[in-house]
């Protein structure tokens, strides 16, 4: 049981020091920066890595997952045709 809390909170602190976790808070900080300071271009690039995130974030789940199912695929097919076959019988 303590095998089970030690992966789930290994699992969560993964997910909160993620690059998208990273790449978010980068863009909040550009942006409250941005507007505290009047900086146009710093609002700007807030503006543009938040949304950025989700799409990100979306396009990996959706797209990786299959990525990497065909690879798996792949592989194993390549691994049948390259497998050795049996040396002929002597005699």
């Amino acid at each position: 049981m303590d095998t089970d809390k030690q992966r789930q909170e290994i699992s969560l602190i993964g997910r909160i020091l993620s690059m998208e976790a990273l790449l978010l808070l980068m863009g909040v900080v550009c942006l409250v920066y941005g507007l505290v300071n009047s900086d146009v271009m710093s609002i700007f690039f807030g503006m543009i890595i938040i949304p950025g995130v989700f799409i990100l974030s979306k396009v990996r789940k959706k797209d990786w997952t299959k990525h990497w199912e065909d690879m798996e695929a792949e592989h194993k097919a390549r691994e049948s045709r390259n497998k050795p076959s049996p040396p002929p019988p002597e005699g």
